[in-house]
């Protein structure tokens, strides 16, 4: 199901969190519960992986990870303070020590060209430590590409932040 890539970040995951006895949650939007997947993929995930929440109405962004209303409307769903309020609020939320966030246009459509399609935000929240990125994979890739290597940065972004 998952490309060997795919596969082995995540098994690079789990293994870093087993190792540091931390929990995870994922908080996506234009992956549609991909990285949680990934993850959930690795024997011996259920001891690392707390959940995931699929946010990807913003209603959902509100009511599941405790983004305000607000703060969507002011700056869109897909922008760096949406993200970070993702995984800020899934870790306030729960009990998961690690939280990573993406927020995106995975397209053929709903691009502009100030948000291009491609334009994906990530956030990682950690204790009272909170990272962000922004990738532009390409407004020529297909949705499967950029859902894709929005599975593969959030893993290389989590693992960054373990090691």
């Amino acid at each position: 199901m998952f490309s060997k890539k795919i596969q082995a970040l995540a098994t690079s995951v789990i293994t870093s969190l087993n190792k540091q006895k931390k929990t995870i949650i994922t908080v996506e939007s234009c992956t549609g519960g991909l990285v949680a997947a990934a993850l959930t993929s690795i024997s011996g995930s259920s001891s690392v992986v707390f959940g995931g929440f699929v946010t990807y109405a913003n209603e959902a962004k509100n009511q599941m990870a405790g983004v305000p209303m607000a703060l969507i409307d002011e700056y869109g769903a897909v922008s760096e303070q949406v993200a970070i309020a993702m995984a800020k609020g899934a870790l306030a939320n729960t009990s998961a020590g690690i939280a990573i966030s993406i927020t995106g246009i995975a397209g053929p459509t709903g691009g502009t060209k100030e948000k291009p399609v491609g334009l994906v935000h990530f956030a990682l929240a950690m204790g009272d430590n909170v990272f962000h990125s922004k990738e532009l994979f390409g407004i020529d890739k297909s949705r499967e590409f950029i859902r894709e290597a929005s599975v593969l940065r959030a893993l290389k972004l989590v693992l960054e932040q373990l090691q």
